[in-house]
Protein backbone atom coordinates (compact mmCIF):
# COMPACT_ATOMS: atom_id res chain seq x y z
CA UNK A 1 0.00 0.00 0.00
CA UNK A 2 0.94 3.68 -0.80
CA UNK A 3 3.76 4.90 1.27
CA UNK A 4 2.20 8.40 3.16
CA UNK A 5 3.11 10.26 0.07
CA UNK A 6 1.24 8.06 -1.94
CA UNK A 7 -2.71 8.01 -1.95
CA UNK A 8 -5.18 5.33 -1.56
CA UNK A 9 -7.03 4.41 -4.63
CA UNK A 10 -9.75 2.23 -3.95
CA UNK A 11 -11.70 1.77 -0.35
CA UNK A 12 -13.83 -1.30 0.06
CA UNK A 13 -15.56 -3.04 2.96
CA UNK A 14 -16.28 -6.55 3.26
CA UNK A 15 -19.24 -7.88 5.53
CA UNK A 16 -20.67 -11.92 6.01
CA UNK A 17 -24.40 -10.55 6.22
CA UNK A 18 -25.26 -12.35 9.17
CA UNK A 19 -29.47 -13.07 10.16
CA UNK A 20 -31.59 -14.53 12.48
CA UNK A 21 -32.76 -18.20 11.55
CA UNK A 22 -36.13 -16.95 12.53
CA UNK A 23 -36.21 -13.96 10.71
CA UNK A 24 -33.40 -14.07 7.78
CA UNK A 25 -35.58 -11.18 6.08
CA UNK A 26 -34.20 -8.74 8.27
CA UNK A 27 -30.21 -9.76 8.18
CA UNK A 28 -30.65 -9.72 4.86
CA UNK A 29 -31.92 -6.25 4.43
CA UNK A 30 -29.44 -5.10 7.00
CA UNK A 31 -26.61 -6.25 4.45
CA UNK A 32 -28.57 -4.09 1.36
CA UNK A 33 -28.79 -0.68 3.44
CA UNK A 34 -25.12 -1.07 4.59
CA UNK A 35 -23.92 -1.20 0.71
CA UNK A 36 -26.61 1.39 0.10
CA UNK A 37 -24.82 3.49 2.61
CA UNK A 38 -21.34 2.49 1.51
CA UNK A 39 -22.50 4.14 -1.92
CA UNK A 40 -23.51 7.24 -0.08
CA UNK A 41 -20.45 7.60 1.79
CA UNK A 42 -18.21 7.02 -1.51
CA UNK A 43 -16.95 3.85 -1.12
CA UNK A 44 -15.64 1.83 -4.08
CA UNK A 45 -16.69 -1.23 -3.49
CA UNK A 46 -18.84 -3.59 -1.04
CA UNK A 47 -17.85 -7.36 -0.76
CA UNK A 48 -19.48 -10.51 0.84
CA UNK A 49 -18.69 -13.40 2.51
CA UNK A 50 -20.52 -17.18 1.18
CA UNK A 51 -21.05 -18.81 4.22
CA UNK A 52 -22.96 -22.40 3.42
CA UNK A 53 -25.06 -23.59 6.27
CA UNK A 54 -24.29 -21.00 8.41
CA UNK A 55 -26.26 -17.57 9.24
CA UNK A 56 -24.52 -15.74 6.84
CA UNK A 57 -25.08 -15.41 3.10
CA UNK A 58 -25.15 -18.35 1.30
CA UNK A 59 -26.21 -17.18 -1.97
CA UNK A 60 -24.24 -14.08 -2.45
CA UNK A 61 -24.89 -13.34 -6.37
CA UNK A 62 -28.27 -13.51 -5.34
CA UNK A 63 -27.66 -10.82 -2.64
CA UNK A 64 -25.50 -8.85 -5.21
CA UNK A 65 -28.70 -8.64 -7.83
CA UNK A 66 -30.89 -7.14 -5.30
CA UNK A 67 -27.80 -4.96 -4.43
CA UNK A 68 -27.72 -3.74 -7.92
CA UNK A 69 -30.89 -2.60 -8.35
CA UNK A 70 -30.25 -0.18 -5.44
CA UNK A 71 -27.03 1.22 -5.92
CA UNK A 72 -25.68 2.98 -9.19
CA UNK A 73 -22.38 3.20 -9.02
CA UNK A 74 -20.22 1.32 -5.95
CA UNK A 75 -18.80 -1.84 -7.65
CA UNK A 76 -20.31 -5.46 -5.93
CA UNK A 77 -17.80 -8.23 -5.32
CA UNK A 78 -17.74 -11.89 -3.89
CA UNK A 79 -14.98 -12.45 -1.18
CA UNK A 80 -14.69 -15.19 -1.76
CA UNK A 81 -17.29 -18.20 -3.89
CA UNK A 82 -15.68 -21.50 -2.85
CA UNK A 83 -15.83 -23.31 -5.81
CA UNK A 84 -16.02 -26.60 -4.20
CA UNK A 85 -19.76 -26.09 -4.17
CA UNK A 86 -20.53 -24.70 -7.42
CA UNK A 87 -21.03 -26.04 -10.79
CA UNK A 88 -18.40 -23.90 -12.96
CA UNK A 89 -21.03 -23.24 -15.99
CA UNK A 90 -24.06 -22.44 -14.01
CA UNK A 91 -22.14 -20.01 -11.58
CA UNK A 92 -20.82 -18.66 -15.01
CA UNK A 93 -24.39 -17.71 -15.90
CA UNK A 94 -25.11 -16.28 -12.69
CA UNK A 95 -22.24 -14.14 -12.61
CA UNK A 96 -22.90 -13.16 -16.37
CA UNK A 97 -26.44 -12.14 -15.86
CA UNK A 98 -25.72 -10.25 -12.37
CA UNK A 99 -23.17 -8.07 -14.26
CA UNK A 100 -25.20 -7.14 -17.25
CA UNK A 101 -27.98 -5.71 -14.44
CA UNK A 102 -25.60 -4.27 -12.24
CA UNK A 103 -24.25 -2.03 -15.52
CA UNK A 104 -20.88 -3.76 -15.45
CA UNK A 105 -20.19 -3.24 -11.84
CA UNK A 106 -19.44 -7.00 -10.47
CA UNK A 107 -16.30 -8.14 -9.08
CA UNK A 108 -16.51 -11.94 -8.79
CA UNK A 109 -13.67 -13.36 -5.56
CA UNK A 110 -13.16 -17.23 -6.12
CA UNK A 111 -11.49 -19.81 -4.13
CA UNK A 112 -10.31 -23.26 -4.76
CA UNK A 113 -10.71 -26.56 -2.37
CA UNK A 114 -13.04 -29.21 -1.17
CA UNK A 115 -16.40 -27.76 0.83
CA UNK A 116 -16.21 -27.36 4.25
CA UNK A 117 -17.06 -30.05 6.46
CA UNK A 118 -16.61 -32.15 3.49
CA UNK A 119 -17.54 -36.04 4.49
CA UNK A 120 -20.24 -34.99 6.36
CA UNK A 121 -21.94 -32.99 3.49
CA UNK A 122 -20.76 -34.83 0.24
CA UNK A 123 -23.74 -36.84 0.18
CA UNK A 124 -26.18 -34.41 -0.07
CA UNK A 125 -23.97 -32.10 -1.94
CA UNK A 126 -23.03 -34.70 -4.35
CA UNK A 127 -24.53 -37.90 -3.87
CA UNK A 128 -23.64 -39.50 -6.64
CA UNK A 129 -19.94 -38.35 -8.13
CA UNK A 130 -18.38 -37.50 -4.59
CA UNK A 131 -15.15 -39.94 -5.26
CA UNK A 132 -15.08 -38.10 -9.14
CA UNK A 133 -15.14 -34.45 -8.15
CA UNK A 134 -12.06 -32.46 -8.86
CA UNK A 135 -11.44 -29.26 -6.40
CA UNK A 136 -8.36 -28.01 -7.47
CA UNK A 137 -7.43 -24.86 -9.48
CA UNK A 138 -9.08 -26.99 -12.81
CA UNK A 139 -12.61 -26.36 -11.39
CA UNK A 140 -11.65 -22.40 -10.93
CA UNK A 141 -10.37 -22.84 -14.54
CA UNK A 142 -13.80 -23.95 -16.13
CA UNK A 143 -15.07 -20.97 -14.71
CA UNK A 144 -12.48 -18.79 -16.22
CA UNK A 145 -12.74 -20.35 -19.49
CA UNK A 146 -16.46 -20.23 -19.27
CA UNK A 147 -16.71 -16.11 -18.11
CA UNK A 148 -14.04 -15.47 -20.90
CA UNK A 149 -16.49 -17.14 -23.92
CA UNK A 150 -14.94 -19.97 -24.47
CA UNK A 151 -16.86 -22.92 -25.88
CA UNK A 152 -19.10 -25.40 -23.73
CA UNK A 153 -20.28 -27.30 -26.22
CA UNK A 154 -20.57 -28.13 -29.74
CA UNK A 155 -23.84 -27.48 -30.45
CA UNK A 156 -24.55 -23.82 -32.38
CA UNK A 157 -27.48 -22.41 -34.34
CA UNK A 158 -31.14 -23.36 -35.14
CA UNK A 159 -32.76 -26.31 -34.07
CA UNK A 160 -36.69 -25.47 -35.53
CA UNK A 161 -37.38 -22.20 -33.49
CA UNK A 162 -34.86 -22.49 -30.88
CA UNK A 163 -31.39 -21.39 -31.23
CA UNK A 164 -28.77 -22.03 -29.77
CA UNK A 165 -24.86 -20.86 -28.48
CA UNK A 166 -21.95 -22.44 -28.03
CA UNK A 167 -21.09 -20.43 -25.06
CA UNK A 168 -22.50 -19.20 -21.65
CA UNK A 169 -25.14 -16.49 -22.42
CA UNK A 170 -25.20 -13.36 -21.69
CA UNK A 171 -21.77 -12.67 -21.98
CA UNK A 172 -20.31 -9.90 -20.54
CA UNK A 173 -16.99 -8.68 -22.11
CA UNK A 174 -15.75 -7.30 -19.14
CA UNK A 175 -16.20 -9.69 -16.81
CA UNK A 176 -13.06 -11.34 -16.97
CA UNK A 177 -11.14 -8.93 -16.40
CA UNK A 178 -12.78 -8.29 -12.77
CA UNK A 179 -12.20 -11.55 -11.85
CA UNK A 180 -10.51 -12.39 -8.51
CA UNK A 181 -8.53 -14.73 -6.90
CA UNK A 182 -8.81 -15.10 -2.96
CA UNK A 183 -5.60 -17.15 -1.75
CA UNK A 184 -3.61 -17.39 1.56
CA UNK A 185 -0.42 -19.62 0.16
CA UNK A 186 2.28 -18.83 -2.53
CA UNK A 187 1.00 -21.90 -4.84
CA UNK A 188 -1.85 -19.32 -4.75
CA UNK A 189 -0.50 -16.53 -5.33
CA UNK A 190 1.13 -17.71 -8.40
CA UNK A 191 -1.43 -19.65 -10.04
CA UNK A 192 -3.46 -16.30 -9.94
CA UNK A 193 -0.65 -14.53 -11.31
CA UNK A 194 -0.44 -17.29 -14.38
CA UNK A 195 -4.17 -17.31 -15.16
CA UNK A 196 -4.16 -13.52 -15.14
CA UNK A 197 -6.83 -12.74 -12.26
CA UNK A 198 -6.54 -10.02 -9.24
CA UNK A 199 -5.38 -10.81 -6.44
CA UNK A 200 -8.07 -10.74 -2.94
CA UNK A 201 -5.58 -11.27 0.01
CA UNK A 202 -7.17 -11.13 3.68
CA UNK A 203 -6.28 -11.33 7.29
CA UNK A 204 -5.44 -15.31 7.31
CA UNK A 205 -2.49 -16.57 5.18
CA UNK A 206 -0.51 -19.68 5.14
CA UNK A 207 2.49 -20.06 7.02
CA UNK A 208 5.30 -21.33 5.22
CA UNK A 209 7.81 -20.77 8.07
CA UNK A 210 8.31 -18.66 11.21
CA UNK A 211 7.34 -15.41 9.91
CA UNK A 212 5.49 -11.85 10.66
CA UNK A 213 2.16 -11.67 9.05
CA UNK A 214 3.13 -9.03 6.99
CA UNK A 215 6.13 -9.88 5.68
CA UNK A 216 4.10 -13.49 4.78
CA UNK A 217 1.17 -11.45 2.70
CA UNK A 218 3.94 -9.25 1.30
CA UNK A 219 5.76 -12.60 -0.15
CA UNK A 220 2.27 -13.69 -1.65
CA UNK A 221 1.59 -10.50 -3.35
CA UNK A 222 5.07 -10.26 -4.86
CA UNK A 223 4.85 -13.52 -5.67
CA UNK A 224 1.29 -13.02 -7.34
CA UNK A 225 3.12 -10.00 -9.39
CA UNK A 226 6.12 -11.69 -10.85
CA UNK A 227 3.82 -14.60 -12.32
CA UNK A 228 1.10 -11.90 -13.77
CA UNK A 229 1.10 -10.65 -17.51
CA UNK A 230 1.14 -6.96 -15.68
CA UNK A 231 3.69 -7.43 -13.74
CA UNK A 232 3.87 -4.36 -10.88
CA UNK A 233 0.79 -3.01 -12.36
CA UNK A 234 -1.73 -6.32 -11.24
CA UNK A 235 -4.17 -5.70 -9.17
CA UNK A 236 -4.35 -6.65 -5.43
CA UNK A 237 -6.69 -5.64 -2.50
CA UNK A 238 -6.27 -6.30 0.96
CA UNK A 239 -8.53 -7.05 3.81
CA UNK A 240 -7.50 -6.50 7.35
CA UNK A 241 -10.33 -5.95 9.85
CA UNK A 242 -10.09 -2.32 10.53
CA UNK A 243 -12.19 -0.85 13.35
CA UNK A 244 -12.55 3.09 13.89
CA UNK A 245 -13.51 4.62 16.84
CA UNK A 246 -13.43 8.09 16.33
CA UNK A 247 -17.39 8.76 16.82
CA UNK A 248 -17.92 5.73 18.60
CA UNK A 249 -19.88 5.93 22.09
CA UNK A 250 -18.13 4.51 24.87
CA UNK A 251 -19.68 1.30 25.24
CA UNK A 252 -18.95 0.79 21.47
CA UNK A 253 -15.51 0.60 21.94
CA UNK A 254 -15.90 -1.28 25.59
CA UNK A 255 -17.32 -3.87 22.88
CA UNK A 256 -14.41 -3.41 20.21
CA UNK A 257 -11.46 -3.94 22.58
CA UNK A 258 -13.13 -6.96 24.25
CA UNK A 259 -14.24 -8.09 20.81
CA UNK A 260 -10.30 -7.67 18.95
CA UNK A 261 -8.31 -9.01 22.33
CA UNK A 262 -10.40 -12.56 22.34
CA UNK A 263 -9.22 -12.56 19.15
CA UNK A 264 -5.47 -11.64 19.42
CA UNK A 265 -4.40 -15.29 20.55
CA UNK A 266 -4.36 -16.32 16.98
CA UNK A 267 -1.87 -13.87 16.36
CA UNK A 268 0.81 -15.72 18.04
CA UNK A 269 1.36 -18.33 16.06
CA UNK A 270 0.35 -20.37 12.98
CA UNK A 271 -2.85 -22.45 13.73
CA UNK A 272 -3.98 -26.09 12.84
CA UNK A 273 -2.16 -28.13 10.44
CA UNK A 274 -2.86 -25.43 7.38
CA UNK A 275 -0.03 -23.59 9.42
CA UNK A 276 -2.69 -20.68 9.36
CA UNK A 277 -1.73 -17.23 10.64
CA UNK A 278 -3.93 -14.38 11.54
CA UNK A 279 -3.34 -10.84 11.46
CA UNK A 280 -4.41 -8.96 14.29
CA UNK A 281 -7.44 -6.44 14.79
CA UNK A 282 -6.48 -2.57 13.88
CA UNK A 283 -8.90 -0.66 16.93
CA UNK A 284 -8.35 2.60 17.47
CA UNK A 285 -8.60 6.06 16.19
CA UNK A 286 -8.46 6.83 12.57
CA UNK A 287 -4.92 8.83 12.63
CA UNK A 288 -3.79 5.68 15.02
CA UNK A 289 -4.70 2.53 12.40
CA UNK A 290 -3.80 4.93 9.36
CA UNK A 291 -0.06 5.16 11.62
CA UNK A 292 -0.12 1.27 11.29
CA UNK A 293 -1.34 0.86 7.84
CA UNK A 294 1.76 3.00 6.88
CA UNK A 295 4.29 1.11 8.90
CA UNK A 296 2.86 -2.40 7.27
CA UNK A 297 5.12 -3.63 4.07
CA UNK A 298 2.14 -5.59 2.84
CA UNK A 299 -0.07 -2.44 3.24
CA UNK A 300 2.20 -0.31 1.55
CA UNK A 301 2.63 -2.52 -1.98
CA UNK A 302 -0.82 -2.01 -2.68
CA UNK A 303 -3.60 0.77 -3.84
CA UNK A 304 -6.30 -1.02 -2.84
CA UNK A 305 -8.42 -2.07 0.17
CA UNK A 306 -11.70 -3.79 1.28
CA UNK A 307 -11.60 -3.69 5.16
CA UNK A 308 -13.24 -6.39 7.01
CA UNK A 309 -16.16 -5.72 8.72
CA UNK A 310 -16.42 -7.79 12.30
CA UNK A 311 -18.71 -10.86 12.17
CA UNK A 312 -20.93 -10.39 15.05
CA UNK A 313 -21.81 -6.42 15.75
CA UNK A 314 -24.34 -4.86 15.37
CA UNK A 315 -26.34 -2.69 12.55
CA UNK A 316 -25.50 0.67 14.42
CA UNK A 317 -21.95 -0.58 14.91
CA UNK A 318 -21.58 -1.24 11.06
CA UNK A 319 -23.09 2.32 10.43
CA UNK A 320 -20.37 3.93 13.13
CA UNK A 321 -17.49 1.85 11.44
CA UNK A 322 -18.02 2.78 7.68
CA UNK A 323 -18.79 6.30 8.92
CA UNK A 324 -15.64 6.74 10.18
CA UNK A 325 -13.70 4.80 7.63
CA UNK A 326 -15.06 6.99 4.96
CA UNK A 327 -15.14 10.06 6.75
CA UNK A 328 -11.78 9.89 9.17
CA UNK A 329 -9.69 7.00 7.91
CA UNK A 330 -9.74 7.09 4.38
CA UNK A 331 -8.79 10.83 4.05
CA UNK A 332 -5.99 9.87 6.65
CA UNK A 333 -4.45 7.37 4.05
CA UNK A 334 -5.12 9.67 1.34
CA UNK A 335 -8.31 8.44 -0.49
CA UNK A 336 -10.74 10.67 -1.62
CA UNK A 337 -14.60 9.61 -2.32
CA UNK A 338 -16.07 8.07 -5.29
Amino acid sequence: MPLPSQPLRKLGFLTIGLFDEADPRAGHESTLEIIELGERLGFDSAWVRHRHLQYGISSPVAVLAAASQRTHRIALGTAVIPMGWENPLRLAEDLATVDILSGGRLNPGLSAGPPTHWEDVKHALYPDTADAEDFGYPRVRRLLDAVRGEPVTTVRGAEGFEVYSDRVQPHSPGLAGRLWYGGGSLRSARWAGEHGLNFLTSNVVQAQEPARFADIQLSLIRAFREHHPDGARARVSQGLVVIPTDSATPGQRAKYAEYAAARTPRTAAPQGPRRLLFAPDLVGTAAEIAGRLHADPAFREVDEVAFALPFTFAHDDYVQILTDIATKLGPELGWRPA
